[in-house]
Protein backbone atom coordinates (compact mmCIF):
# COMPACT_ATOMS: atom_id res chain seq x y z
CA UNK A 1 0.00 0.00 0.00
CA UNK A 2 2.68 1.91 1.19
CA UNK A 3 4.63 1.67 -2.76
CA UNK A 4 1.07 2.53 -4.31
CA UNK A 5 0.95 5.43 -2.72
CA UNK A 6 4.54 6.79 -3.09
CA UNK A 7 4.11 5.09 -7.03
CA UNK A 8 1.12 8.08 -7.55
CA UNK A 9 2.86 10.71 -5.76
CA UNK A 10 5.75 10.30 -7.90
CA UNK A 11 3.51 10.35 -11.26
CA UNK A 12 1.44 13.36 -10.04
CA UNK A 13 4.86 15.04 -9.39
CA UNK A 14 6.36 14.37 -12.87
CA UNK A 15 3.34 15.58 -14.48
CA UNK A 16 3.22 18.95 -12.47
CA UNK A 17 5.08 22.33 -12.65
CA UNK A 18 5.51 24.51 -9.28
CA UNK A 19 5.26 28.76 -9.95
CA UNK A 20 5.99 30.49 -7.69
CA UNK A 21 5.80 34.24 -7.21
CA UNK A 22 3.77 37.30 -5.50
CA UNK A 23 0.42 38.57 -5.20
CA UNK A 24 -0.97 41.84 -4.15
CA UNK A 25 -3.77 44.43 -4.66
CA UNK A 26 -6.77 46.52 -3.43
CA UNK A 27 -9.81 45.64 -1.63
CA UNK A 28 -13.29 47.50 -2.79
CA UNK A 29 -14.96 46.88 0.47
CA UNK A 30 -14.14 48.35 4.19
CA UNK A 31 -11.96 45.55 6.09
CA UNK A 32 -13.66 46.26 9.53
CA UNK A 33 -16.86 48.67 10.46
CA UNK A 34 -18.19 49.99 13.74
CA UNK A 35 -20.62 48.30 15.70
CA UNK A 36 -23.90 49.47 16.65
CA UNK A 37 -22.68 50.73 20.48
CA UNK A 38 -23.04 53.75 21.28
CA UNK A 39 -21.14 53.50 24.81
CA UNK A 40 -18.20 52.72 22.55
CA UNK A 41 -15.14 54.70 20.72
CA UNK A 42 -13.76 53.14 17.21
CA UNK A 43 -10.82 54.56 15.40
CA UNK A 44 -9.46 53.21 12.12
CA UNK A 45 -6.01 53.40 10.36
CA UNK A 46 -5.51 50.32 8.27
CA UNK A 47 -3.46 49.89 4.98
CA UNK A 48 -5.71 49.67 2.29
CA UNK A 49 -3.51 46.86 0.45
CA UNK A 50 -3.05 43.40 0.86
CA UNK A 51 0.19 41.56 -0.50
CA UNK A 52 2.10 38.34 -0.04
CA UNK A 53 3.67 35.11 -1.69
CA UNK A 54 2.17 32.85 -3.80
CA UNK A 55 2.45 28.95 -5.09
CA UNK A 56 0.74 26.92 -7.46
CA UNK A 57 0.75 23.48 -8.34
CA UNK A 58 0.11 23.49 -12.11
CA UNK A 59 -1.17 20.12 -13.72
CA UNK A 60 -2.35 18.69 -17.16
CA UNK A 61 -5.63 20.06 -18.98
CA UNK A 62 -5.05 23.45 -17.39
CA UNK A 63 -6.19 22.79 -14.10
CA UNK A 64 -4.23 24.09 -10.80
CA UNK A 65 -4.36 24.45 -7.26
CA UNK A 66 -3.32 27.98 -5.45
CA UNK A 67 -2.15 28.86 -1.83
CA UNK A 68 -1.90 32.07 -1.20
CA UNK A 69 -0.63 34.10 2.18
CA UNK A 70 -1.65 37.79 1.98
CA UNK A 71 -0.43 40.03 4.96
CA UNK A 72 -2.38 43.16 5.70
CA UNK A 73 -1.38 45.70 7.84
CA UNK A 74 -3.96 47.57 10.17
CA UNK A 75 -4.53 49.39 12.88
CA UNK A 76 -8.13 49.30 15.10
CA UNK A 77 -8.36 51.05 17.93
CA UNK A 78 -11.57 50.54 19.98
CA UNK A 79 -12.82 51.25 23.82
CA UNK A 80 -15.93 50.49 25.63
CA UNK A 81 -16.93 50.90 29.28
CA UNK A 82 -19.42 48.19 31.17
CA UNK A 83 -20.49 49.60 34.87
CA UNK A 84 -17.05 50.22 36.15
CA UNK A 85 -15.00 48.73 33.92
CA UNK A 86 -13.39 49.77 30.24
CA UNK A 87 -12.19 47.66 28.06
CA UNK A 88 -9.15 48.31 25.05
CA UNK A 89 -8.71 46.33 22.28
CA UNK A 90 -6.24 46.65 19.28
CA UNK A 91 -5.77 44.63 16.78
CA UNK A 92 -2.89 45.08 14.55
CA UNK A 93 -1.74 41.98 12.26
CA UNK A 94 -3.80 40.04 9.59
CA UNK A 95 -2.77 36.96 7.79
CA UNK A 96 -4.89 35.27 5.08
CA UNK A 97 -4.89 31.60 3.28
CA UNK A 98 -6.81 31.27 0.60
CA UNK A 99 -6.41 27.42 -0.71
CA UNK A 100 -7.96 27.71 -4.56
CA UNK A 101 -8.86 24.99 -6.88
CA UNK A 102 -7.98 26.58 -10.54
CA UNK A 103 -9.41 26.24 -13.95
CA UNK A 104 -7.59 27.76 -17.48
CA UNK A 105 -8.75 27.67 -20.61
CA UNK A 106 -6.66 27.30 -23.89
CA UNK A 107 -4.70 30.16 -25.16
CA UNK A 108 -1.05 31.10 -26.38
CA UNK A 109 -0.84 34.35 -24.66
CA UNK A 110 -3.87 35.56 -22.38
CA UNK A 111 -5.94 32.65 -20.62
CA UNK A 112 -8.79 33.45 -18.85
CA UNK A 113 -9.04 31.79 -15.65
CA UNK A 114 -11.85 31.22 -13.00
CA UNK A 115 -10.79 29.24 -9.08
CA UNK A 116 -12.64 28.67 -6.29
CA UNK A 117 -11.90 27.40 -2.70
CA UNK A 118 -11.13 28.28 0.84
CA UNK A 119 -9.77 31.19 2.95
CA UNK A 120 -8.34 31.00 6.42
CA UNK A 121 -7.77 34.52 7.93
CA UNK A 122 -5.73 35.13 11.11
CA UNK A 123 -5.55 37.78 13.33
CA UNK A 124 -3.44 39.07 16.11
CA UNK A 125 -4.59 41.88 18.81
CA UNK A 126 -4.65 42.86 22.58
CA UNK A 127 -7.19 43.64 25.09
CA UNK A 128 -6.87 45.68 27.89
CA UNK A 129 -8.92 45.60 31.10
CA UNK A 130 -8.78 48.51 33.60
CA UNK A 131 -11.33 49.43 36.47
CA UNK A 132 -12.80 52.77 36.34
CA UNK A 133 -10.70 53.56 39.18
CA UNK A 134 -7.68 52.85 38.08
CA UNK A 135 -6.77 50.09 40.54
CA UNK A 136 -6.01 46.69 38.49
CA UNK A 137 -5.11 46.83 35.10
CA UNK A 138 -5.16 43.47 32.80
CA UNK A 139 -4.00 42.84 29.24
CA UNK A 140 -4.13 39.72 27.03
CA UNK A 141 -2.97 38.64 23.43
CA UNK A 142 -5.65 37.83 21.73
CA UNK A 143 -5.29 35.74 18.48
CA UNK A 144 -8.81 35.39 16.02
CA UNK A 145 -9.48 32.70 13.57
CA UNK A 146 -11.86 33.10 10.33
CA UNK A 147 -12.56 30.78 7.44
CA UNK A 148 -14.57 31.94 4.05
CA UNK A 149 -15.35 30.73 0.62
CA UNK A 150 -13.70 32.50 -2.23
CA UNK A 151 -14.69 32.83 -5.31
CA UNK A 152 -12.77 34.74 -8.45
CA UNK A 153 -11.54 35.34 -12.46
CA UNK A 154 -9.09 36.81 -14.26
CA UNK A 155 -6.32 36.62 -16.63
CA UNK A 156 -3.25 35.16 -17.11
CA UNK A 157 -1.30 37.01 -19.41
CA UNK A 158 1.96 35.05 -20.63
CA UNK A 159 5.24 37.78 -21.07
CA UNK A 160 8.76 36.58 -21.24
CA UNK A 161 10.34 34.86 -17.93
CA UNK A 162 7.62 35.66 -15.76
CA UNK A 163 3.23 35.51 -15.97
CA UNK A 164 0.45 38.33 -14.65
CA UNK A 165 -2.21 37.33 -13.49
CA UNK A 166 -5.17 40.44 -12.41
CA UNK A 167 -8.15 38.75 -10.72
CA UNK A 168 -11.12 39.73 -9.07
CA UNK A 169 -11.47 38.06 -6.22
CA UNK A 170 -14.82 37.55 -3.63
CA UNK A 171 -14.10 36.24 -0.24
CA UNK A 172 -17.64 35.27 2.32
CA UNK A 173 -16.67 35.21 5.63
CA UNK A 174 -18.19 32.93 7.98
CA UNK A 175 -18.20 35.22 11.32
CA UNK A 176 -18.95 38.63 11.46
CA UNK A 177 -18.20 39.54 15.02
CA UNK A 178 -14.96 39.82 16.88
CA UNK A 179 -16.16 39.10 20.49
CA UNK A 180 -12.93 38.53 21.17
CA UNK A 181 -11.14 41.82 20.85
CA UNK A 182 -14.71 43.33 22.46
CA UNK A 183 -17.97 44.59 20.97
CA UNK A 184 -17.20 47.63 19.36
CA UNK A 185 -16.24 46.95 15.95
CA UNK A 186 -17.17 43.49 13.18
CA UNK A 187 -15.47 42.30 10.25
CA UNK A 188 -16.75 43.01 7.12
CA UNK A 189 -18.55 39.34 5.69
CA UNK A 190 -17.96 40.28 2.21
CA UNK A 191 -15.05 40.93 0.86
CA UNK A 192 -14.33 41.81 -2.61
CA UNK A 193 -10.95 42.97 -3.92
CA UNK A 194 -8.80 43.33 -7.34
CA UNK A 195 -5.31 41.12 -6.96
CA UNK A 196 -2.55 41.23 -9.50
CA UNK A 197 -0.32 37.67 -9.38
CA UNK A 198 3.37 38.30 -10.64
CA UNK A 199 4.65 34.29 -11.15
CA UNK A 200 7.83 32.68 -13.08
Amino acid sequence: MKLLAVFFLGTGTTFAQLAVGVKGGLPFTDFLRAADNPGATFHSGSTRFVVGPTVELRFPAGVGLELDALYRRFDYRASETILTSVFNSKANNSWEFPLLLKYRAPGVIVRPFVDAGVAFEHWRGLRQVTDALGVTSTSAEVKVTNTGVVLGGGLEIHMPLIRVSPELRFTRWGAKDISELGRVFRSNQNQAEVLIGITF
